[in-house]
């Protein structure tokens, strides 16, 4: 089974149909997602993500290739979906909820948010459904055909409208994979096991059984419980029923049934951190160095997510046309509760660390239940040539969101002394449809169009407040509730000519928005607040090559966004409060480079970099500082202590530069082969809040993982590293009460087998 991970470049979603001599692909055709050339040179890519069957390098998209060695050096030290950050440029993932809250930033596009309700600009699709909710978001990767990560507006094709991009994953479809087991142990108990059987059915039917096991054992130890070790570990499960019936030659129809139970840790949060007036790591006492396996917390922590899925895939070719319809529904809930002041004891309740604590916090973030209904009617031509090309359909959305927050007095208190509710319901319909034209002399025109219509009905209350009024919550607040509604048509052109059967240049323009949104997390505030929607054009511009007799791919594009009425969120801060804010504009450029390399046979070389500039142009808009004792680099507003501009700004979690590389040669030995393989991640300085400051950032990362073994057609056997040179790095903080902030995976050391059958 060939597994490979696709990162677009450009948003594939939004060109405006396939080439003409682009295949429909249906449930019986899923194609290869990377053909061997039989000169050892660079293979042919295939990709789907323009609801069509084509090659790469045909279409005006750049792409970042993530290897199959790559992709099973990843998995085997237990990660989750986070581990994909950076192996593309221009992609960054991060969580202040661990496994169960992915954020994914496209050039610099994101949102900070820490809210349940939050909205995003990156939507995720998995097998063609859109996942709203972050709760969603982070579901296992496991048995995977591709990984497509959709750049830019997306368009006219794909799930809800989004401005920043598409992560986009295609698990293995029944029939068009192989039986497969694999397993690895590494450091901390660390187990990752992964495996899928299938079955023919007869006649073109087939089912395909999968699943994913990963634990860790608590690993961290807490020197203020007895015991070694504490915290930081996990059980995460999923498992994937596939069942395709060929009711005919030309009408298949595709059953999936999906489940996850997590159980584990909360984000672990660790006080201060950071050293006043430096980003530099510190341990449990001031002068000492940053341990990783060593803190201090007086609060529970605990998190347990369930999700399922059950959906249904059909098409019917109908000769000249094709009608697809994709039904799925989603439900979900979490409970997570965590020691928000990362320590323990506070000034109040002294002995209190590490350093000096203003007061505990101790909240919990509870889903009791979400569910998704999400419905999908496509028609596409299945013309190949030269000549007209055309999609078109209907997408239809319902979201059912209800949250409860609380927040205890004490660190160990079992009953809340605040219980704030929320209940959201949206709804969403696209109408979209996309032509193209290939003039047959290397010219192909694409276009394409959406309408939008988004919906949020909003109700928000804080039923019970016991605590105390010199803490100025006010006590209980009544329900409130709002409603945001917004109608919008976006659009993308694009054209590639080819230069030569080794070069072709593109050039697309497209307009995105995403739908206003609503906050209300009145655990600490009375107020809720609405963002309205934003508006982004993007315009993008490259070559694609291929060289040196195939021995060498390089891709190599541009981009400039400009993005109106920005959606932004002040997280945190002195107000300790989330807030909805709208900038007038922010802009983006940069560029991104992506080469593979075969220069002789069995070495494989690839490296990806990317640079991402963004700003925000708002002279009026400005956050509250922090809370905690940090330094702000931004100007403070004339007359507002603690308020400052933003004007200028970077995005937070949008480092400026990113590098991803590596090398892989393989050396025949008897009936098989030995292997090694090194792949490295590089991210520039990043910033954590909206506002600049000296502490809440970090420097830069660098991990690198290295894998050594054999294999052959059946077997392979490998020890590996991950974070070999364990680079300590935060990736996130929490400003509102001390310098808290949290870190990045450990190194991970095991041994893998794995088995095709």
């Amino acid at each position: 089974m060939r597994r490979t991970f696709l990162l677009s470049a450009v948003c594939l979603s939004a060109l405006a149909a396939a080439p003409a001599h682009a295949q429909a692909t249906s449930e019986a055709q899923q194609p290869a997602a990377t053909t061997p050339t039989d000169d050892g040179g660079v293979e042919t890519i295939t990709v789907t993500a323009t609801r069509r069957e084509e090659s790469l390098q045909d279409v005006p998209v750049s792409v970042a290739v993530v290897p199959e060695a790559t992709i099973d050096a990843i998995s085997s030290g237990g990660a989750d979906i986070r581990a994909l950050a950076g192996r593309a440029p221009s992609l960054n993932i991060e969580s202040s909820f661990g496994r169960t809250f992915p954020r994914f930033y496209i050039r610099g596009l994101g949102n900070t948010d820490f809210d349940l309700n939050a909205s995003q600009p990156v939507s995720l699709l998995y097998d063609d459904v859109v996942l709203e909710n972050p709760i969603l978001k982070g579901f296992p990767v496991f048995d995977l055909d591709r990984v497509e990560v959709l750049r830019g507006p997306q368009g006219t094709l794909f799930g809800r409208n989004t401005p920043a991009g598409i992560v986009k994953f295609d698990t293995v479809r029944p029939g068009r994979g192989g039986s497969f087991a694999r397993i690895s142990y590494g450091t901390y108990d660390t187990i990752n096991a992964e495996g899928a059987i299938e079955a023919g059915l007869g006649e073109g039917s087939a089912v395909r059984l999968s699943g994913l096991v990963q634990h860790r054992k608590d690993w961290v130890d807490n020197i203020d419980q007895p015991g070694d070790n504490d915290l930081e570990g996990y059980d995460d499960i999923a498992f994937r029923a596939q069942i395709r019936l060929a009711a005919s030659d030309r009408f298949n129809i595709r059953l999936t049934g999906q489940l996850r139970d997590y159980k584990g840790s909360a984000r672990l949060f660790r006080a201060n951190l950071f050293r006043t007036g430096s980003n530099k790591l510190q341990g449990l006492t001031p002068t000492a160095d940053f341990e990783r396996d060593e803190t201090r917390a007086d609060g529970l922590n605990f998190q347990r997510l369930k999700a399922k899925n059950v959906a249904v895939h059909m098409d019917y070719d109908l000769g000249p046309v094709t009608l697809y319809s994709v039904t799925a529904y989603w439900n979900g809930n979490l409970r997570s509760r965590g020691d928000i002041d990362g320590g323990f004891g506070n000034q109040f309740a002294p002995v209190m660390g590490p350093g000096f604590i203003p007061f505990s916090a101790q909240s919990r973030d509870d889903v009791p239940s979400l569910d998704q209904f999400t419905q999908e009617l496509r028609f596409a031509s299945s013309a190949s040539g030269p000549g007209l090309g055309y999609q078109g359909g209907i997408f239809l959305f319902n979201e059912k969101l209800d949250i409860a927050s609380y927040d205890y007095g004490a660190p160990t208190d079992r009953v809340a002394a605040a219980v704030a509710l929320q209940r959201q319901v949206s709804d969403a319909l696209g109408i979209f449809g996309s032509l193209n034209y290939d003039f047959g002399n290397g010219l192909t025109l694409q276009a394409g169009a959406r309408w939008n219509r988004d919906e949020r009905d909003f109700r928000a209350s804080r039923p019970v407040d016991t605590r105390p009024g010199f803490l100025g919550f006010g006590g209980p607040v009544a329900e409130l509730r709002q409603r945001v509604a917004d109608k919008v048509l976006t659009w993308d052109a694009s054209g590639v000519f080819e230069l030569s059967p080794e070069a072709n240049v593109y050039a697309r323009v497209a307009r995105g928005y995403r739908a206003p949104s609503i906050q209300g997390r009145l655990l600490f505030g009375r107020d809720l607040s609405v963002a309205d929607s934003e508006k982004t054009l993007s315009y993008e511009a490259g070559i694609k090559t291929t060289l040196l007799d195939r021995r060498l791919r390089l891709n190599l594009g541009f981009y400039a966004f400009d993005t109106k009425d920005l959606q932004l969120t002040a997280v945190g801060g002195a107000s300790n409060f989330t807030t909805l804010l709208n900038a007038d504009k922010v802009r983006g450029r940069g560029m991104e480079l992506e080469v593979e390399a075969r220069p002789v046979r069995g070495l494989t070389l690839t490296g990806g970099v990317s640079y991402n500039k963004t700003e925000i142009d708002d002279d009026g808009l400005f956050v509250a500082g922090c809370a905690a004792p940090c330094t702000v680099l931004n100007p403070q507003r004339a007359g507002s202590p603690g308020i400052y501009s933003i004007d200028g700004n970077q995005l937070p979690q949008a480092p400026k530069w990113t590098l991803n590389w590596s090398a892989g040669y393989e050396h025949p030995v008897g009936n098989g082969a030995i292997y090694a393989f090194t792949d490295w991640y590089y991210r520039s300085k990043i910033q954590f809040f909206l506002y600049r400051s000296v502490e809440f950032s970090d420097d830069k990362l660098l991990e690198g993982g290295l894998r050594l073994g054999w294999r052959n057609d059946r077997y392979d056997v490998a020890l590996f590293g991950r974070n070999i040179t364990n680079d300590e790095s935060a990736v996130g903080g929490i400003d509102f009460n001390n310098l808290t902030g949290f870190v990045n995976e450990p190194r991970i050391l095991g041994i893998q087998a794995g088995v095709k059958f």
